[in-house]
């Protein structure tokens, strides 16, 4: 399907939720060198002191922590779970925005949600560290998941959280990166990497080779989708070639400018005969997808502007037909039991000028928001 996945890897499917905060608990617990941790979000609530407390006794017995946040999205640690880590001994900073405040955020975005453990086992996907992710109470936890990696890769996801904790200095110097062997029951995979500002833009060639070298079928998953031009241009053309294209978005967003952004090109969707699926059960938080039943994308990356130029993101190509289908299986099946398909006749598609009104100023007030962030970026460059 995909030209270039060279790295032979034992790869899981690692569902939302407890089962992931689960496997990221015995991971830190079974590290014994170096433990890289790099998110969004990092919260001072339930999961984020599981998780802070893990890393802490992983520091203890002299485990080399390295937790790097977003300094905007989890600016809470800052009088809180991050002079514990400190004092403990972790390694901890504050990805830096170009400006910021209480209120504002200007500059990239650290986006990555990745766990590299000795550098051989990584954890990657769209999972941030917070109750909302995670099973607490009996609350159904927002709708992600993950991958787990054994093999050569994960010592190249380990390297780039040593460049991203660098600053890509030129005097860089990885942190200690171990061999792996190889794994009878390997898939070929890839890391993937979009970060504008520094000429990077692999996981969107990712997607748009998706929708140019798709045969059958195209599952795409993902929260705050507003493909570009290209994009929607390229699953237009895949449509136009017999393609079936499912797209499955949240039925509600934790970013009410967004959903209706997303709402806003439902009709263009419908025309060009994309199925759109609106999940019900609570927020979809998701960035997977899966193409003919043999390769798929998972990571931090939604399909949308933002992410394409002002996020820095981290994605994983696997070319799998036993993992593509087990997704696919899984999507269905979110389909079949969580989903609302919408229609030409769904009562969110019956005409009113003045919600449509909405929609389309709020995609176009993101529009100018990214223009803003391209504009500074082209002049700093």
């Amino acid at each position: 399907m995909v030209i270039g996945l060279q790295q032979q890897e034992k790869i899981e499917i690692v569902m939302g939720g407890s089962p992931f905060f689960k496997e990221l608990v015995h991971q830190i617990e079974a590290s014994k060198s170096v433990i890289q941790i790099q998110t969004y979000i990092f919260l001072d609530d339930t999961t984020g002191h599981l998780i802070a407390s893990a890393l802490i006794k992983a520091a203890a017995r002299g485990v080399k922590v390295y937790v790097l946040v977003d300094g905007y999205a989890s600016r809470i640690l800052a009088n809180s779970l991050a002079p514990k880590m400190k004092e403990a001994g972790i390694q901890f900073r504050f990805f830096k925005a170009l400006f910021s405040g209480s209120d504002f955020y200007i500059g990239r975005r650290l986006h990555h949600k990745i766990a590299v453990f000795d550098s051989k086992c990584a954890l990657v996907g769209g999972i941030n560290i917070a109750d909302r992710y995670n099973e607490i109470d009996g609350v159904k936890p927002w709708l992600d998941f993950a991958i787990l990696i054994e093999g050569p890769l994960a010592n190249e996801v380990c390297v780039l959280c040593s460049k991203t904790w660098n600053g890509y200095s030129p005097s860089f110097k990885p942190l200690p990166c171990t061999s792996t062997q190889f794994n009878a029951n390997a898939v070929s995979a890839r890391l993937r990497r979009n970060d504008w500002l520094r000429g990077k833009v692999q996981i969107s060639s990712s997607y748009l080779s998706i929708c140019k070298q798709a045969k059958k079928e195209i599952f795409i998953l993902c929260s705050y989708f507003l493909p570009g031009r290209v994009i929607r241009a390229a699953l237009s053309a895949a449509v136009k070639r017999g393609v079936k294209v499912k797209v499955i978005v949240g039925s509600f967003s934790d970013v009410p400018f967004s959903k209706a952004a997303e709402r806003f090109w439902y009709d263009w969707m419908l025309r060009n005969k994309i199925e759109i699926y609106e999940y019900q059960p609570n927020v979809l938080h998701g960035k997977v997808a899966v193409v003919d039943d043999c390769f798929f994308t998972i990571g931090s990356y939604n399909v949308n502007d933002i992410s394409a130029h002002a996020s820095i993101e981290a994605n994983v190509d696997v070319l799998s037909p036993e993992l593509a289908i087990q997704w696919r299986t899984i999507l269905e099946s979110i389909i079949l039991h969580d989903c609302s398909a919408i229609t030409t006749d769904h009562p969110l598609q019956k005409i009113n000028i003045f919600r449509q009104f909405f929609r389309w100023f709020s995609y176009e007030l993101i529009r100018v928001v990214l223009y803003l962030f391209t504009f500074y970026f082209k002049r700093s460059r």
